[in-house]
């Protein structure tokens, strides 16, 4: 257990980072919370109080409209704008035909749906929607409609094993589970906690399915804070840092609830200094989202976006090394991949993207690269796909866009 002690903190001076930790900060109608490790921000989100996200939330909707030439339909769920369902969005039960099925066949105007948004509303699109409902813990992500059982790929086999023996112990005979990363050396008595929390609130979303007329919310996911905390925070955080007391009791009773041994790292920040300042944040954040980002043998990287893709270019900058040119390159070329999949996480960057290495003669110092881009890449909540590095320099990529 660490000293809660040594966390208290009055002056800027006195806050030193810590190997892994979670800064929550709340502005004016907003909160933010920072992911660090070793002082270095890996990642950022912004909450609007005023307009927090709805993804995750599930709803009992209405029909409105289907539009066969579409092969979608538009679905009142009580907000400003409807919102879109794809067929390919659809739980078909016991599906026997191949190929999509007939949307018209499935849907009709009037009709109540229970669905689930993926995607928030943007400019003048509504928000986009699935019936394949999903609830997720802190371990588990449970599948109601489903018997499928998926384990993380970022475990190793020993330890998907274990979990895959346990989980078919434990789980519904009737529903899926995926098993989470932070699930990593879990005990049953664990997992099975994690399961009868899961299932209270799905019980609880389908009992206001029935009584419920549409449009109505059924189930509200949790708030910004707490929501980072569930998916990210494991063992290997130190600390979690908030600045308000209404954050710290909600990510204090979450982690009660759902993981006790680590609820004795919240801490409740209370320096003169705010919290982003005290930890060099808001400069880091500022300097992260610039066009080129420096690197830290004085090489760089550069950052263009258009509507098709993101193209990342690395150069050596400053930096001439002390040995050869390959050996030049090979560094900055591995301090890029670091830098890069850092920037993907910072802002959050989707879709496909083209990393231009600087060219390298020798195959072995290319599969190096590519290795040390692959190890970052693990850090990496979203899911990517990489192809191989090729002789000029360049990595194709693929990033899931998730805003």
């Amino acid at each position: 257990m660490l000293d809660r002690k040594r966390f208290v903190t009055k002056k800027k001076e006195d806050l030193e980072p810590a190997q892994k930790e979670i800064a929550v900060a709340e502005y004016d109608g907003e909160t933010r919370v920072a992911v660090l490790e070793k002082g270095v921000l890996q990642e950022i989100f912004v909450g609007h109080h005023d307009r927090r996200s709805i993804v995750g939330d599930i709803y009992k909707g209405r029909v409105q409209n289907v539009l066969p030439g579409m092969e979608a339909a538009f679905v009142d769920i009580g907000h400003n704008r409807n919102a879109l369902l794809y067929v390919g969005d659809i739980f078909v039960q016991n599906q026997g035909q191949k190929g999509k099925p007939d949307i018209t066949r499935l849907l009709r105007p009037g009709q109540s749906v229970v669905v689930q948004v993926t995607k928030d509303p943007m400019g003048g699109k509504g928000a986009r929607l699935t019936t394949y409902i999903s609830i997720p813990g802190r371990y588990l992500v449970l599948l109601p409609q489903s018997k499928t059982v998926g384990i993380s790929q970022k475990l190793g086999e020993e330890e998907r094993e274990r979990l895959r023996k346990i989980v078919e112990e434990v789980r519904p005979k009737d529903m899926g589970l995926i098993v989470r990363t932070a699930a990593r050396d879990a005990e049953a008595a664990e997992l099975r906690k994690s399961l009868a929390y899961l299932t209270r609130i799905w019980r609880q979303v389908h009992r206001s399915a029935e009584k419920k007329r549409a449009p109505a919310l059924l189930y509200q996911e949790p708030d910004l804070e707490v929501k980072v905390v569930r998916d990210i925070m494991d063992h290997t955080f130190d600390r979690v840092l908030v600045d308000s007391h209404r954050s710290f009791r909600r990510i204090k009773n979450y982690l009660k609830i759902v993981a006790p041994d680590l609820a004795g790292r919240v801490v409740r920040y209370s320096g003169e200094t705010p919290l982003f300042e005290a930890l060099d944040i808001n400069r880091q954040i500022k300097e992260a989202l610039r066009r080129e980002v420096p690197l830290p043998s004085g090489g760089y990287i550069v950052i263009d976006t258009t509507e098709a893709l993101t193209a990342i270019d690395v150069n050596t900058g400053k930096y001439v090394g002390d040995k050869s040119l390959e050996e030049t390159v090979l560094r900055t070329n591995i301090e890029a991949a670091s830098e890069v999949v850092r920037q993907l996480r910072l802002r959050d960057i989707g879709g496909i993207i083209i990393i231009d290495f600087i060219d390298m003669n020798e195959a072995r110092n290319r599969k190096a690269v590519l290795r040390a881009l692959n190890q970052e890449l693990e850090k990496d909540r979203t899911k990517t796909y990489v192809v191989e590095l090729t002789r000029l320099g360049l990595v194709e990529m693929t990033r899931k866009n998730v805003s």
